[in-house]
């Protein structure tokens, strides 16, 4: 992305486009995908491929929430000193161990799906999800409470206060095609992979408010990381279910 001032009104409808990343990143993953197949690539290759890719696109700053918050979770201790901890840029045992735990389940999603007669829908489906995930983060971002009058996500809510309607509209738009695309791709991985989406992000708001007070930049980013290991496990369950049918 070109370099561009930090300005509030450049930031006022940021969170309508945020999505935009999560297109790119599912954009990017079908080429991949596509070429792996032309290529006969082995399934497990695939797997790890797919899986570096969004990293590799975005940074991997939604994995460094990730494991910030699963340092604070994991602390035991009063709500400043978890805040604290996400500022910490050192890892702890516990991120590492819950990293491992995600990394495990998202390629052993991936590899099921791979190996199935459909993968070809079902990695389509898993593309939409990229924006779906951000999708709802940026919903997060104009609807809940921020832990802290501080850092870039209470900068981007507050920049975004000023077109909140019109970015609620459109993140509503967003999300009403993206779930259309993911059934109309395969009905019952879409289904399954929206029901996840919607229990991560119920999951996401409960943890943030009890843990922290409020959501931030980095459980933002735990958000977007559990949310595409839960429709990758969807997207799993919905070849398991459609192999033993």
């Amino acid at each position: 992305m070109p370099r561009f001032g930090w300005k509030d009104k450049d930031m006022r409808y940021s969170m309508a486009a945020f999505p935009l990343v999560g297109v790119v990143t599912g954009l990017l993953w079908v080429l991949l995908y596509g070429f792996a197949v032309r290529v006969s690539m082995p399934a497990v290759a695939v797997a790890l491929l797919l899986a570096a890719l969004p990293l590799i696109v975005t940074g991997g700053f939604h994995l460094d929430g990730f494991i910030d918050v699963a340092d604070a979770v994991n602390s035991y201790g009063s709500r400043e000193d978890k805040l604290r901890i996400l500022k910490d840029p050192h890892i702890g045992a516990f991120s590492v161990i819950r990293l491992l735990i995600a990394a495990s389940i998202y390629l052993a999603s991936l590899v099921i799906i791979l190996d199935s007669d459909k993968a070809v829908t079902v990695m389509y489906t898993l593309a939409l999800g990229f924006a779906l995930s951000r999708s709802l983060s940026a919903l997060s971002v104009l609807t809940f409470k921020s832990a802290k009058n501080e850092g870039m996500l209470y900068y981007e809510a507050t920049s975004a206060k000023t077109g909140r309607n019109t970015n609620l509209v459109m993140i509503a738009v967003w999300i009403a095609l993206l779930c259309a695309a993911m059934v109309f791709t395969d009905r019952l991985a879409g289904l399954l992979a929206i029901c996840a989406a919607a229990l991560s992000f119920l999951w996401y708001r409960h943890l943030s408010y009890k843990q922290f007070g409020g959501i931030t930049g980095d459980t933002a980013g735990y958000f977007v990381v559990i949310c595409e290991v839960a429709t990758a496990v969807a997207g799993a369950a919905a070849v398991l279910i459609s192999h033993n049918a």
